[in-house]
């Protein structure tokens, strides 16, 4: 063994041949009297009187291991005292988990028996070891906060899956998920637990008590009076429900929170503790002892300027100490107790961690005089105790603990030798190291010391008339603006503090990105990149295996580290390397997805299966990458294949493998923090854990030629001598600048994965908090104002107002220090640029990948969901703390994504069916917003007209709804009485009833913004009909379909609706047919709404008969104008009485968003189009015969007629309008009803000013006036028709078509539109070849 830099490499048997009579003289370094006084210095002896002058003899290295081992075995107790058990204790030490009789459910127990995850609904196990006199302690860890309960319970508790720990008479448990304690019955106790916490476990058997201690804190005394006696003896116990995990200390590590007077349930080491601190004072010794070998004497010098470069003495003293002090180190206990605070107390002078060389100098001798294993297991123990002790310190204002832990991690991993050693053996295989970047929110903030770094709080207190917050408050008062600059200053006091600890993180993971140590080794960055791979392929592989995920609370931190400190490495890289590009340039060149470098596990490539590229686009790699594949590896598995391996695998394990499902034996993510290897599957029910279909030990057969982790070398990450590396295959769109280090490449695209995962998901879920506070702030402004209103003589009243304002205000002190919390640490502007950069990383790559044409299909989908994602957090997560406009080049990433949305969501490289849906809602929310609006409109035209053209395809066979939201999108604010926020009947609702939840951002949200139509998208889209005639009829013929579709299912599911209500026993609907109905009203509209603006933009595909289909879409159009109106309009019909019951969930359903839309319709073909053209639209509409003229006068309050005069022909047609009965609901006034009547006011635009101009009405009364007139004179002129020569299929019109070569007959209408979906003859379907017109005979 050597050291870095060291001198001599001496081995430890060496050293113990110093005993020879010659060895002193061969060190003949300094005499033999400086020797033994130094010798003396070093091993002080501890007895006094005459004992110490026999030992002041002269003392040599002969006589150095008898003198040290006497001085070790002083104060050691005697054989038999360490082998009397403790009184009042009976089991097997260590203490463990009880893993083979002592547990009910489903659970996994880690490696050590220490960790337990629940994996069924209330699993229970107890320890080995129990008590039953004296007074014993233990601790638990808590790992997650969810619901548990522990304790203590005698042998004879039975537990099962719904009954556990304090829910038997002689168990005794405290839950602070609930804040209870339990022993059958249960009463409020203690403080709620968080994730990081420990719970004490104390319980007293000679006065019969028990009590918790929370964190070090004494919660009360919780059980007096506890059964005692003979036979009964309490066991350490726990139950907790799924995915519940939590970590046991019963003495095997020292007790964080020890209390005076308890006992822990293991005991400690004390002889080897003993040993432990005298040789660690001797070491001590050494390090501040020098030999001033000219003048013969010892000098105290600082122990912290000590190096490794000394005398060979000191060395040869050295060895001797660690030769009992080595095999001590392999002892968790002894690494926690003695060495972890020994390297504390180094740093606890504070200053950079490069000011203490100390602890390398140590390290250096670590490696020098211990064997490898003893220091590999030594290093393994301390970054151990090291993440264990960060993970469960509590927060307290200076983040001390935290600060202390970090930077003795950054110290050791200052050690290039240790360091790698972490990396290849500890960091990622043994340990949960991501748990080192975690910053955890505090859920009590008094202990958290927030009150006094934040002590003045402020939250909103203005809101619109929507009940959003007003930014820009222009009547704030003094006071208001006072108490808000006060929590603005805290707020950034507590981030300073927060930014120490995230600086240290971010030092911990710039050394592991280390490329330039490769003195002995690989760098510590390919070790680094390996690790991470194989880190994302278990999280990306594994869904739904509790051991095998990183929780996303841990990948957020850990996202935000990685990119600062991936993008100082970048940066650094750049100034070396002037023409790569920087940082805020980056992206991932193509050939990462198609070259083989890169092991993208199972993820879905934008193409499909990696398997299926690779054998259809082979030429273009040729052509285009250079990149041959061998014919034979192209090997195409079919899943039954697949199945079958895997079930002859299965097989062929034994069954514990089987039970662990092969991908078990990672590190557990929820329960320990330090070894977490969750290998025993424990179950009651003696059923197997469900194996995972695709175990990570099995390599997938539709992969080629993919390097694993393990296969790749420093050579297939960067490349020489003409290999390009992880860039092999660069295409010709590709420019030949350097990028940066090919490492680096894979880092980010890791990020990118990363956040993929699991981070954008838990942005989201933090958003709750900020929720909380503007739900509360709401509701004490409304208390506020009651109490203002509150008459002095109701007291009553007013003291239940007062107890809910103090209610309140707790409440919002408590979550605006909490949200000061998680916007330093989540939601900062930091992070928010780290989240900007993503989103311009992807933007870029995507566009880079796009410039390989077919070879586009490699990219991982991935890549386009994190870019629609991160926008959508920037956008909904990071305001109002941050202004998103403030971002550098904020308006040129927005033109750049919205080219990416525009070109790819009918893009044909991407088969993908969640993806496409994906990028139709992103580019639906796209187009909500004025800003992202005039992004798409700032694209070049080329693409906004490909856009538009793909946006008109016919709606069949695709996914039309978002497609038809666009549009409605694209022409609100431009309809007919369509200008409207929100609908005006939810206006006059209170607007916490209107909303939608708060965590239904994007398409809910955007629902409910200002309307900003887009002229220039309108001009495209009328452009296109008008010149293709084609595309028009087609287009114009599916959204007919689909609105006749939409509606009828409302009518029909409305019906349902007014059934159960008539049914005279209650019965509630279902709520998600009240969504699915609401949803179906809502499409019905949104067609409406696009027909409006097509006959609005293009009147002529309807009434410009030369065109193939008018003249059929015109009478289609009426048709369905007409059914909707007669639906709707009707006295007392079935959608007047859905209506009225105000049901929830049918809150949109209402008569002014659909007649409107209709309206618009209307006046567009009858009011504003030239003679002929409302000439056509006027006859055809009143030729239909479901046409009355009553539903017209509706419109204006006009005509109430009762629905049992509706023509005959109409109420046969449609039997489910008419009167259904009168007695199903009170009326309710509609939105523009007066209230004061007891009888509901009819439906009339007049009512609505304020969302319906004077000219829109006039124009409604000028339709009116032309419709009655064109209806009598229509009446007065039509002649009787025999029933013989009408449409055998519509009975409306007259047969006027025949058909070829069957000669059957129709109305040229029926025809037409049957002929637009199938060619079949109505009758005998036959295949129709052509159509004549038909003219009846003369008789």
């Amino acid at each position: 063994m050597s050291s870095k830099g060291g001198g001599t490499a001496l081995t430890r048997r060496n050293y113990r041949l110093s005993s020879d009579s010659d060895k002193a003289r061969a060190t003949g370094i300094v005499n033999e009297k400086l020797l033994s006084d130094y010798l003396h210095h070093v091993f002080p002896s501890t007895k006094h009187g005459p004992a110490v002058a026999s030992l002041r003899k002269p003392l040599g290295f002969q006589d150095l291991g008898s003198h040290l081992e006497n001085l070790l075995s002083e104060g050691e107790p005697s054989e038999e005292i360490k082998d009397q058990p403790a009184e009042g204790r009976l089991g097997p030490q260590p203490v463990v988990l009880d893993h083979t009789s002592g547990f009910e459910g489903l659970l996994f127990v880690d490696d050590d028996l220490l960790g337990v995850i629940g994996h069924s609904n209330f699993s229970s196990i107890r320890a080995t070891t129990c008590v039953y006199k004296g007074k014993w302690a233990y601790e638990v860890l808590i790992s997650s906060q969810g619901l548990m309960q522990i304790g203590w319970c005698t042998l004879n508790c039975r537990f099962n899956q719904e009954e556990g720990v304090g829910d038997t008479p002689d168990s005794y448990a405290y839950d602070g998920n609930r804040v209870r304690k339990w022993n059958v019955t249960t009463t409020n106790y203690g403080k709620s637990w968080a994730a990081g916490d420990i719970v004490s476990c104390l319980i007293d058997l000679d006065e019969g008590t028990i009590t918790f201690c929370l964190n070090g804190q004494s919660l009360g005394t919780a059980f007096t009076n506890i059964k005692m006696g003979p036979g009964i003896a309490y066991f350490p116990s726990i139950s907790l429900s799924f995915k519940e995990s939590v970590a046991f200390n019963f003495g095997s590590r020292p007790l964080r929170y020890p209390v005076d007077g308890y006992l822990p349930l293991q005991n400690p080491p004390t002889s080897d503790l003993l040993k432990a601190h005298k040789l660690l004072g001797y070491i001590k010794n050494v390090l501040c002892t020098a030999i001033d070998t000219q003048e013969d004497r010892l000098l105290e010098t600082d122990c912290a300027m000590w190096s490794l470069h000394g005398e060979p003495t000191v060395l040869v003293t050295l060895a001797h100490i660690f030769n009992y002090f080595a095999p001590l180190m392999c002892k968790v206990y002894l690494v926690e107790d003695v060495l972890m605070n020994f390297l504390l107390g180094i740093l606890e002078g504070g200053g950079s961690v490069d000011e203490h060389p100390l602890i390398q100098q140590l390290l250096d001798l670590f490696w020098l005089l211990m064997e490898d294993y003893e220091v590999n297991e030594c290093l393994k123990q301390l970054m151990m105790s090291l993440l264990r002790a960060y993970r469960f310190s509590p927060i307290i204002p200076d983040l001390g603990f935290q600060i202390h832990y970090l930077r003795l991690t950054t110290a050791v991993l200052h050690h290039e030798k240790s360091r790698k050693y972490l990396l290849n053996n500890v960091l990622f295989d043994v340990l949960r190291s991501v748990v080192f970047f975690y910053i955890k929110t505090p859920l009590r903030v008094k202990e958290a010391g927030l009150e006094e770094l934040i002590p003045t709080t402020w939250w909103p207190t203005h809101f619109d008339k929507e009940g959003k917050d007003e930014r820009e408050c222009k009547d704030e008062s003094a006071d208001e603006r006072l108490r808000r600059r006060a929590y603005e200053r805290g707020c950034q006091r507590l981030k300073k503090r927060i930014e120490v600890v995230e600086e240290l993180q971010v030092q911990i993971l710039r050394l592991l990105l280390n490329n330039k140590d490769k003195t002995t080794g690989e760098a510590s960055r390919y070790i680094f990149l390996n690790k991470f791979r194989k880190f994302l392929q278990e999280n990306a592989s594994n869904r739904g295996h509790p051991t095998a995920l990183c929780p996303p609370e841990y990948m957020v931190c850990f996202l935000h580290r990685l990119i600062t400190a991936v993008r100082s490495c970048w940066d650094d890289g750049n100034r070396k390397n002037q023409s790569s590009i920087r940082s805020e340039e980056a992206y991932v060149p193509p050939q990462l997805f198609y070259n083989g470098k890169v092991d993208y596990f199972d993820l879905q490539r934008l193409g499909g299966l990696l398997s299926h590229l690779k054998k259809t686009f082979k030429d273009d790699l040729a052509s285009k990458a250079n990149i041959i594949i061998d014919p034979a590896e192209i090997q195409a598995t079919s899943m039954d294949d697949l199945d079958e391996d895997e079930e002859s695998g299965a097989a062929q394990r034994p069954f514990g493998a089987a039970a662990m499902g092969g991908a078990l034996a990672r590190p557990s993510w929820l329960s320990s923090p330090t070894l977490g290897r969750a290998n025993r599957f424990l179950s009651t029910a003696a059923v197997s854990l469900m194996t995972p279909r695709r175990p990570l030990t099995q390599p997938e057969k539709v992969k080629v030629r993919t390097l694993t982790v393990e296969q790749r070398t420093e050579e297939d990450i960067e490349g020489s001598h003409g290999n390009d590396g992880l860039l092999l295959g660069r295409p010709v769109e590709e420019p030949e600048q350097p990028v940066a280090d090919k490492s680096l490449l894979e880092i980010v695209d890791g990020i990118v994965m990363m956040y993929n995962l699991s981070v954008h998901q838990q942005l989201g879920k933090m958003v709750v908090v900020s929720d909380d506070v503007h739900e509360y702030a709401v509701a004490l402004k409304d208390t506020e104002e009651k109490i203002a209103r509150c008459p002095a003589r109701r007291s009553d009243i007013l003291d239940e107002l007062q107890k809910s304002q103090k209610v309140f205000s707790e409440k919002l002190n408590h979550l605006s220090r909490r949200l000061a919390w998680i916007n330093a640490t989540i939601y900062s502007k930091e992070k928010m640029l780290d989240v900007y950069w993503l989103l311009c990383v992807c933007i870029r790559t995507i566009e880079h990948a796009d410039n390989t044409g077919s070879l586009f299909a490699f990219t991982p989908e991935f890549y386009l969901n994190v870019a629609m994602n991160a926008y959508s957090a920037l956008k909904n997560y990071f305001s109002p703390a941050n202004n998103m406009e403030e971002l550098p080049g904020y308006e040129e990433t927005l033109t750049q994504l919205a080219a990416i949305l525009a070109k790819h969501f009918a893009d044909p490289r991407i088969v993908g069916t969640d993806i496409k849906d994906s990028l139709m809602q992103a580019l639906a929310s796209y187009v909500c917003y004025p800003q992202s609006l005039r992004a798409v409109e700032r694209i070049p035209e080329e693409q906004r007209v490909a856009m538009m053209r793909n946006l008109l395809a016919p709606y069949e066979q695709r996914p039309w709804a978002q497609t038809n939201w666009i549009l409605v999108r694209l022409w609100r604010g431009c309809g007919f009485g369509y200008r409207y926020t929100r609908l005006p009947h939810l206006l006059k609702t209170k607007p916490e009833d209107a909303n939608l939840p708060s965590l239904q951002r994007d398409l809910s949200v955007a629902s409910f913004q200002k309307p900003c139509p887009s002229l220039l998208l309108q001009r495209h889209m009328a452009e296109l009909l008008s010149v293709d005639k084609d595309m028009a009829a087609s287009f114009l013929n599916s959204v007919l379909n689909q609105l006749n579709w939409a509606f009828s299912e409302f009518i029909g599911m409305i019906q349902e609706i007014q059934q159960a209500a008539e049914r005279p026993e209650r019965n509630f609907v279902d709520t998600r047919q009240l969504k699915v109905c609401a949803t179906c009203f809502d499409l019905s509209v949104s067609l409406l709404r696009v027909l409006e603006m097509t006959v609005t933009l293009v009147p002529e595909i309807f009434l410009d008969w030369s065109r193939p289909s008018a003249e059929l879409l015109l009478r289609r159009l009426a048709q369905l104008l007409n059914q909707v109106l007669n639906r709707v309009t009707a006295e007392k019909n079935l959608f007047d009485r859905v209506v009225n019951l105000r049901l929830p969930g049918l809150e949109s359903v209402d008569h002014y968003p659909i007649l409107v839309a209709v309206t618009g319709i209307l006046v567009r073909i009858l009011v504003d189009g030239d003679r002929q053209g409302i000439s056509r639209a006027a006859s055809v509409l009143l030729s239909d015969p479901c046409f009355q003229l009553h539903s017209i006068q509706h419109l204006l309050g006009e005509g109430a007629e009762p629905s049992s005069t509706l023509p005959a022909a109409a109420s046969s047609a449609r039997p489910i309008v008419g009167s259904l009965g009168s007695s199903v609901a009170p009326p309710i006034p509609s939105a523009a009803g007066n209230t004061g009547s007891t009888e509901r006011k009819h439906f009339s635009l007049h009512s609505y000013t304020d969302y319906i101009s004077e000219e829109e009405k006039h124009k409604v009364e000028l339709m009116l006036v032309f419709l009655t007139e064109e209806s009598k004179q229509a009446a007065a002129s039509t002649a009787p028709t025999s029933e013989e020569d009408l449409c055998p299929i519509c009975y409306a019109h007259s047969i006027s078509a025949v058909f070829k070569p069957c000669s059957h007959k129709s109305c040229k209408a029926c025809i037409n539109q049957h002929l637009m979906n199938n060619k079949d003859c109505f009758f005998c379907k036959a295949t129709i070849t052509g159509v004549d017109d038909y003219n009846k005979p003369a008789c």
